[in-house]
């Protein structure tokens, strides 16, 4: 390795190699350390690529990444302890090239990816981990592992080392997330034949279909179950605030089981061999909780910054295009030959011009509201489905009794929380 580096990389996700790539393309001298066996191995994410920005990040992707399945249509499901009620939404325009979006698997893309950097100039490093950061006259001034020969040093260095960053927090960039700030995710990889797959979602031949579920996917905590459905697998999983776990005594993995076990998601599954199992913290601050972003000599991405949309289900081409936006600051520091902390803002300059942040102060607010409202889950799903069961039941009562029955349900309801959820939920979107 060479004495200095431009950047140190630490964590080969899609944000670091992001970055890797971009400042390799730049003709700066960069190296990837990442602590799993190969880049991917300790990775989780739902699994869903959004097709235009990864473009913009590794152009003709779509003709090298090991991609699964292209998601031609969206579904939403509510879930009571019995019922299942749901919308969909299915176009031609996301079946038919250029796809909108893809389901994949970690660690197979995360493996491509690294490798895309790799043939940029940047130099990767797996089993390597960093524990600590070296500092100089108050300046980041590279990483080490601990051992005597474990140190190396750069000019600036890019946290990416994911939600629960230990290196962010050991240089003052962040306090330790509160359990508000991060919901807990349990998946698995469910094997099952292509040809069950399409019968089963009502699909063409290799065309995917995303499922997010609400209310009893979670036993009604805020967050949200979900199944996407790869080549020869399906990826379902579950999860809920933290907050929100250690409050009820409810385990992330035991809520997984339900979900798998309940009637209308049973028969999903059902023959299938579970291929893996993962868990995952992922970060829910939100822009009203946002840390710091750069100090002299690092600048921190994706998940390890609190860039993830959950209302939009974006995280991986949020935490890509970080990565991207501070490779430029780097660049453009470097160019200035200068790393403190005032050159390096001109990264969070770039996020607040981004996509990134404009969604994410949309959203601002979504969680709070949410999460002071527990009865969302879990009253209004039961309702609906109460309604929609004396409606569709056909048993010689007149529909106007139905309906006089459906609208004594509702009023049930009591009024000034129903006003205040509407208000509420009209203002956390404004």
């Amino acid at each position: 390795m060479d004495d200095l580096f431009d950047a140190i990389v630490v964590g080969a996700g899609p944000a670091g190699i992001s970055a890797a790539k971009a400042m390799a393309e730049a003709g700066l001298s960069v190296v990837v350390l990442e602590r799993g066996q190969f880049p991917g191995a300790k990775n989780v994410w739902g699994g869903i690529l959004y097709r235009e920005p990864t473009e913009a990040m590794a152009p003709g992707f779509e003709n090298e990444a090991p991609l699964e399945r292209p998601i031609i249509e969206q579904r939403y499901l509510l879930l009571t302890e019995e019922a299942m009620m749901g919308a969909t939404y299915r176009t031609q325009r996301f079946a038919t090239p250029p796809y909108n979006a893809y389901s994949v698997l970690r660690s197979p893309f995360d493996q491509w990816f690294a490798g895309k950097a790799e043939e940029a100039g940047a130099e990767v490093y797996p089993e390597f981990t960093v524990v600590d950061l070296l500092w100089e006259d108050g300046a980041v001034v590279g990483v080490t592992t601990g051992d005597a020969e474990g140190e190396l040093r750069c000019r600036c260095v890019v946290i990416a080392d994911g939600a629960n960053s230990l290196l962010a927090q050991k240089i003052g960039l962040h306090r330790e997330w509160a359990p508000i700030e991060q919901a807990l995710v349990a998946k698995e990889v469910i094997a099952l034949p292509p040809d069950v797959i399409e019968a089963r979602f009502a699909l063409p031949s290799g065309m995917g279909t995303a499922l997010e579920i609400f209310g009893e996917s979670t036993a009604g905590l805020l967050g949200y179950g979900f199944i996407y459905t790869n080549r020869e697998s399906l990826s379902i999983g579950t999860g809920a605030l933290l907050a929100d776990l250690i409050e009820t005594g409810l385990n992330v993995n035991d809520i997984l089981d339900r979900l798998k076990a309940h009637p209308a998601i049973a028969p999903l599954i059902a023959g299938g061999e579970t291929l893996e199992y993962s868990g995952h913290l992922i970060p829910e601050g939100g822009y009203n909780r946002l840390p710091q972003v750069y100090t002299d000599g690092a600048v921190v991405v994706g998940d390890a910054a609190q860039l993830v949309n959950p209302v939009n289900r974006e995280g991986g081409n949020l935490a890509m295009l970080s990565g991207k936006l501070a490779a430029q600051a780097i660049v453009e520091a470097k160019a200035r030959d200068d790393f403190s902390a005032m050159s390096l803002s001109r990264y969070r300059e770039l996020l607040d011009e981004s996509v990134i942040m404009q969604d994410l102060h949309k959203i601002r607010n979504v969680t709070d509201f949410a999460h002071a409202r527990p009865h969302l889950l879990r009253d209004y799903p039961n309702l609906l489905s109460a309604m929609a069961e004396e409606y569709l039941r056909v048993d010689g009562v007149p529909k106007k009794a139905k309906q006089q029955k459906m609208l004594a349900m509702a009023k049930a309801l009591p009024k000034r929380r129903l006003l205040d959820d509407l208000i509420g939920a009209a203002r956390s979107l404004a």
